[in-house]
């Protein structure tokens, strides 16, 4: 069965996490996994837009913005036009609030460029569903990918859950998020739309995260929806 990953990078990331994989490795890996396309996030947008270039038709570009650098917030149109199909925030590594008035400006420029935005969770204080569900009220009318749905936590998956009920502009994202009942949990009561597969490599191992998905409970329509056709649409401009 066919697959999109909605969230993976490339790269060394250093410190606590040593981890990394080449642009090589992560096609290989696609290859292997049947992975037809892949989200990639990385830091220098170039990497990205390289990866882009060099592997037509594989690599869904996301811009990485950090909205206290106004730079890349000037730089989001640019990448646009390149043909990237995302916006992508990451408040812990950069240390903002996900419903900070620093965001706004990259919420606007999103809602003008028709790009949705996908924002990591889980981790206090930038970074909790909670925050994240304030600022989908804040902007009803952009799609929001809520990555690794409150990730470790029970208390912070519980929580993507109900902010996702509540505001429907949120999507989940499933990578790291370590409770296969949960991905059935957000397909039955979310929306069959609004759960999607990822990875997050080089964190985490797409064999491992595949396996949550298939032991779930999901039916098999729902497992074609949240490896493939979900993603597939949420990273389409409507």
């Amino acid at each position: 069965m066919k697959k999109i990953d909605a969230h993976a990078h490339i790269g060394y990331i250093g410190g606590w996490a040593d981890v990394g994989i080449t642009e090589e490795g992560l096609i290989r890996q696609m290859d292997e996994f049947d992975i037809e396309k892949t989200a990639l996030c990385c830091e220098d947008n170039e990497v990205t837009l390289g990866a882009m270039d060099r592997n037509p038709g594989r690599i869904i570009g996301c811009i990485y913005v950090n909205p206290l650098n106004k730079a890349t917030v000037d730089f989001m149109e640019h990448y646009a036009q390149e043909g990237f199909c995302a916006v992508k925030l990451n408040p812990l590594r950069h240390a903002y609030c996900a419903d900070g008035d620093a965001v706004d400006p990259v919420m606007e420029k999103a809602r003008k460029l028709n790009l949705p935005v996908c924002i990591h969770s889980g981790h206090p204080p930038y970074s909790l569903p909670w925050q994240i569900g304030l600022l989908a009220e804040r902007y009803p009318d952009v799609r929001i990918m809520m990555i690794h749905m409150g990730h470790g936590h029970g208390v912070y998956i519980d929580a993507a859950l109900k902010m996702a009920k509540k505001f429907p502009n949120i999507y989940l994202e499933m990578s790291g998020m370590p409770m296969p009942s949960k991905i059935r949990e957000a397909y039955e009561t979310v929306g069959k739309d609004r759960i999607m597969f990822g990875t997050d490599t080089p964190f985490h191992h797409p064999s491992v995260e595949l396996q949550k998905v298939l032991v779930s409970g999901v039916d098999e329509e729902g497992i074609k929806r949240i490896l493939y056709d979900n993603a597939k649409n949420f990273f389409t401009k409507n």
